[in-house]
C-alpha cells in the first residue's frame, strides 16, 4: 500500500529533528574578546622574537578599537569616516589610537618597517588563533575580509603619524643645529672681513676673499634650512612688513648681487609707485633667490632682466634670463622644495635646491602669488606683492 505524502512526513519528522546541525563558527570580534589577553600576549612574543627591547604600550587599547572598528569596516567612505578610535585616556585627545602607537613607537626608536611587522604580527596572531578556536568549522570570509581591511586602515593611519612625527623631530634637529651654526659662522666671516683690511700681502687678501666669499655661501645655506624647518614646523617666516620703496629695496639688494656676480649684467626698470607696506628683508631673499637661480640655470654671462611695476593696489616684479627653456614637467613643480632643473648648467654654488620654494613662501607671507613661465629661449619669473596698509608703520 502506497503512503500518501503527509504520512512520509509524519513518519520521519522525528528523525529529522535528530539529525544534529552544523555548529555556528564563533565570530571574530567573539573570539578577540573573549581571548583579548591571550592574543595581545602572544602579539608581543611574536613581536619581541625580532624586536627583543619592543617597548610595551597601546597594545590592548588599539586591539579593542579595532575590534569595534570590524562594524564600519567596508568601502573606502565608510573607513574615512569611522578612523580607528580616539586615542587611549593621558594621550594627545586629538590622535587616534593608531597614530598614538605610532608616535609612541616613534620615540622609541622604530623604524616604519618594524612598525609595519608589528601589524603583521598582530594580524597573524588573531587570525590564526580564531581559526584554531572554529576548528573543524571553516571560519567566516567576510570577518577576515573586515578584520584585514580594519588592520589596513589603522597600519595607514600609524604609518602616516609616525612619518609627520619623525618628519617634525628631523626638521626641529635640523633647524637648531642650523640655528646653531650662526655664531661660528658669524666669527668666521668677522675674522676674513679684518684680514682683508689689515692687506699684509697678496697671499693673505686672497685666502680672506676667499673665506669671506665661503662664509656668504655657509650663510645662505643655513639661512635656507632654518626657514625651510619653520616653514615645515608651520611656525611662518616671521614677516614683518613696514612702509618702505620697494624699488630702493630691489636696487640695494642687486648691487650685492652684482658684487658677487660680476660676470652677469644685472639691470633694474622701475615704473610707478613702488611704495607699500612689506618685510624689506624678506623681499630682498626673495629677489635673490629668484636672481641667484637665474644665474645659476641662465646662459653663462647672459644677461637678467628685472622689472617692477608699481599700481594702484600691488606690485609686480619679474626676473627674466636667457637661457634653454624648461620643460613642462619640470615647470609645473619647479616651486617644490628640493627640485632641480634638468635643463641648464648648475653652478657649483647652487645650494639645496630650496630657493625658489622659499620665494615662494615669501610672497605668500605678504599675501601675494609667484609663477613661472617658460618659452623659447626665455625664462620669467613673476610675483605680485599687494601694497598693503599704509599705516604697516615707517621704516626705521
Amino acid at each position: 500500500m502506497k503512503m500518501g505524502v503527509m504520512e512520509t512526513v509524519r513518519c520521519i519528522w522525528p528523525w529529522i529533528c535528530f539529525v544534529p546541525r552544523p555548529a555556528r563558527c564563533m565570530r571574530l570580534s567573539e573570539f578577540i574578546h573573549r581571548d583579548i589577553e591571550s592574543i595581545v600576549h602572544g602579539w608581543r612574543a611574536h613581536v619581541t622574537t625580532v624586536m627583543p627591547r619592543s617597548p610595551r604600550g597601546h597594545e590592548l587599547e588599539l586591539l579593542q578599537l579595532i575590534v569595534a572598528g570590524l562594524a564600519h569596516a567596508g568601502t573606502l567612505e565608510v573607513r574615512t569616516a569611522h578612523p580607528i578610535g580616539p586615542a587611549p585616556a593621558g594621550a594627545d585627545a586629538k590622535r587616534t589610537a593608531a597614530q598614538a602607537h605610532a608616535v609612541s613607537r616613534a620615540e622609541s626608536g622604530y623604524t616604519v618597517e618594524q612598525l609595519a611587522f608589528e601589524y603583521r604580527a598582530l594580524r597573524s596572531s588573531v587570525l590564526n588563533g580564531w581559526i584554531e578556536a572554529c576548528r573543524p568549522e571553516p571560519p567566516l570570509v567576510e570577518d577576515i575580509i573586515r578584520f584585514d581591511d580594519a588592520i589596513d586602515q589603522a597600519l595607514g593611519e600609524s604609518i602616516r603619524a609616525f612619518s609627520a612625527h619623525v618628519s617634525r623631530a628631523r626638521n626641529l634637529l635640523l633647524g637648531m643645529l642650523s640655528h646653531d651654526l650662526r655664531s661660528p659662522l658669524q666669527t668666521i666671516q668677522m675674522t676674513a672681513r679684518a684680514l682683508q683690511r689689515l692687506h699684509v700681502n697678496a697671499d693673505v687678501d686672497h685666502a680672506a676673499e676667499l673665506l669671506v666669499r665661503s662664509g656668504a655661501r655657509m650663510k645662505r645655506l643655513v639661512d635656507e634650512q632654518i626657514d625651510f624647518s619653520r616653514i615645515e614646523l608651520g611656525l611662518g617666516l616671521g614677516v614683518k612688513p613696514l612702509v618702505i620703496d620697494l624699488g630702493s629695496v630691489c636696487n640695494e639688494e642687486l648691487e650685492h648681487i652684482r658684487a658677487a656676480h660680476a660676470d652677469h649684467a644685472l639691470d633694474l626698470e622701475v615704473t610707478g609707485d613702488c611704495s607699500g607696506a612689506w618685510d624689506s628683508g624678506r623681499v630682498q631673499q626673495m629677489l635673490n633667490n629668484l636672481v641667484v637661480n637665474a644665474v645659476q640655470y641662465g646662459e653663462p654671462e647672459g644677461p637678467i632682466h628685472v622689472t617692477l611695476h608699481g599700481a594702484a593696489s600691488d606690485v609686480c616684479l619679474t626676473v627674466a634670463n636667457a637661457g634653454e627653456a624648461i620643460d613642462g614637467e619640470t615647470l609645473a613643480r619647479i616651486f617644490e622644495p628640493m627640485r632641480r632643473g634638468k635643463t641648464g648648467v648648475v653652478r657649483h654654488d647652487s645650494g639645496l635646491g630650496l630657493g625658489l620654494y622659499i620665494a615662494q613662501e615669501i610672497a605668500k607671507a605678504h599675501g601675494g602669488a609667484i609663477a613661472a613661465e617658460s618659452k623659447g629661449r626665455q625664462t620669467v619669473f613673476t610675483v605680485v606683492l599687494p601694497k598693503g596698509p599704509q599705516s604697516a608703520g615707517s621704516r626705521d
